[in-house]
C-alpha cells in the first residue's frame, strides 16, 4: 500500500500493551464523544482479550493511533460487544472494529487508512471474510474510500446515537 502524498510514516503497527493505555485513552477520549467513548477499564479488558486485533501505530516511540475490535459470529456490531470483552472467536467469519482512533494532531495525514489496511491483513491471515463496523454518517465517506460498503442504518442505540453499518469483503 502507497501512503497518499504527505502522509504520516508509522515506525511501527504492533499488538497494544497495557504500557500503552495512557495513550491509547488520551486519543479515545479525544476522537468520541463521552457518552460514545470507552471507559479505561473497558479498554484495559479488550488489550487483554483481543492482543492480535488491538493495533496501535507507534512513531518515534508515541502511541498516535489505534484501532481495536473482537472476532465475531454475525454481519453487524451489537451493543452487548461495546459492553464486554470476551476473546477473538477462532473460526468468526467477521472482524469487528469497536475504535478506530487517530491523536488530534495527526488526522488527515493517513493514520487511519493504514490502521485499516493492518487489520485487514490481521483479519485475512486470519481466515475472515469481512470486517465490520458501525460509524455516524459524517464518516460514511471515509469508510467507502477504504473499500466499505454502507449497509444501512444499525439497530444499535449505542450513545444514543444513529450508526451505519459498513462491511468491507476480504479476499
Amino acid at each position: 500500500m502507497t501512503a497518499p502524498k504527505g502522509a504520516l510514516i508509522v515506525t511501527q503497527f504492533r499488538p497494544a500493551q497495557a504500557s500503552d493505555l495512557a495513550a491509547i485513552m488520551a486519543i479515545e477520549t479525544a476522537g468520541f464523544s463521552p457518552a460514545e467513548a470507552a471507559t479505561k477499564s473497558s479498554m484495559q479488558a479488550r488489550i487483554a482479550a483481543y492482543p492480535e486485533t488491538f493495533i496501535v501505530a507507534v512513531v518515534a516511540d508515541q502511541v498516535l493511533g489505534y484501532i481495536v475490535g473482537p472476532a465475531i459470529d454475525q454481519r453487524y456490531l451489537t451493543d452487548e460487544l461495546f459492553a464486554k470483552a470476551a476473546a477473538n472467536a477462532a473460526v468468526a467469519p467477521y472482524q469487528a472494529v469497536l475504535s478506530l482512533a487517530v491523536a488530534p494532531n495527526r488526522r488527515g495525514q493517513g493514520l487511519g487508512g493504514q490502521l485499516l489496511a493492518q487489520l485487514a491483513q490481521v483479519a485475512a491471515a486470519q481466515h475472515r471474510r469481512a470486517i465490520t463496523l458501525t460509524c455516524l454518517m459524517r464518516l460514511v465517506p471515509f469508510y467507502a474510500t477504504h473499500g466499505f460498503r454502507n449497509e444501512g442504518q444499525s439497530a444499535s442505540s449505542h450513545a444514543g446515537e444513529v450508526w451505519y453499518n459498513m462491511v468491507k469483503p476480504l479476499g
